[in-house]
């Protein structure tokens, strides 16, 4: 594995042939919005934009709604603008960052939220993140590389939209990717409800089971709500939660945003 964290380079294998440099995603998500009657939509936002190889997750920040603000509205227009400056780029060549900072500029909702976007080119999966969305790559059954979370404390993310955080505070990421490995990318409540080692077990039981990204993506985000309602788990945010000195047991119910990605080989094309 090679990743390029900061344009630091992470020494790993090598790079891969000139024919794995064509390698294709294919991706499908599922969205568990929590039960509200006010925002039925929930707080989280994505998108799949499979002709430029570019997804991408947002999540609202739910302390807004105590000014009476819905901020799933913010993320959801975030990214919205992030699929039209990903189609305004030049055909297979996405600059993540630029991306952000368009979306960021265009979007004047009220409220703020987390991002994560990645694209795929060639042999290398590039990632721009801010906050505690994140993304995972999986190979060979064992999660490879998990993004780091950005935040100013517990509970207390990185975000963008009416915040004194601008895209320029994000991180950038690179990848480098084979066929056959499995990017799964989600909201915190995926990642706050399931361990690296529980988002392995669904990923290998339903490829035994030769799902299709969609199905597992279901599956995925399934599990995490059905952790996020269990009261006595020891959930990574009830873990997070005694780090930081703060009483919580159990999982964190949240809004769960799952997106999975098939690295494929471009002969199956």
């Amino acid at each position: 594995m090679v990743v390029i964290k900061k344009r630091r380079l992470i020494k790993g294998s090598k790079r891969t042939t000139s024919i794995e440099r064509s390698l294709k995603m294919i991706a499908g998500a599922f969205y568990i919005p929590k039960d509200s009657k006010l925002k039925p939509l929930g707080e989280d936002a994505h998108f799949i934009c499979a002709e430029e190889q570019t997804i991408g997750v947002a999540d609202g920040v739910g302390g807004w709604a105590r000014k009476g603000v819905d901020a799933g509205e913010y993320a959801r227009k975030l990214l919205a603008n992030a699929v039209y400056a990903v189609e305004d780029q030049p055909e297979g060549s996405v600059d993540l960052k630029k991306v952000l900072n368009e979306a960021f500029l265009n979007t004047e909702a009220r409220g703020s939220s987390t991002a994560c976007i990645l694209t795929l080119k060639g042999d290398c999966l590039h990632a721009v993140n801010v906050g505690d969305s994140g993304f995972v790559v999986i190979r060979g059954g064992k999660i490879i590389y998990q993004s780091p979370v950005q935040q100013h404390r517990f509970n207390s993310p990185y975000q963008l939209g009416n915040t004194a955080d601008s895209p320029s505070l994000a991180e950038e990421f690179e990848v480098v990717v084979e066929a056959g490995d499995i990017v799964v990318a989600g909201t915190d409540g995926l990642f706050d409800n399931l361990h690296p080692a529980e988002i392995e077990d669904v990923v290998s039981l339903c490829l035994r089971k030769r799902n299709m990204p969609e199905l597992l993506a279901w599956t995925m985000a399934k599990v995490a709500r059905k952790k996020s309602l269990d009261e006595w788990t020891d959930s990574p945010f009830a873990m997070a939660a005694y780090d930081a000195g703060v009483e919580h047991l159990g999982g964190k119910y949240d809004d769960i945003t799952v997106i999975v990605t098939y690295i494929l080989s471009p002969n199956l094309f």
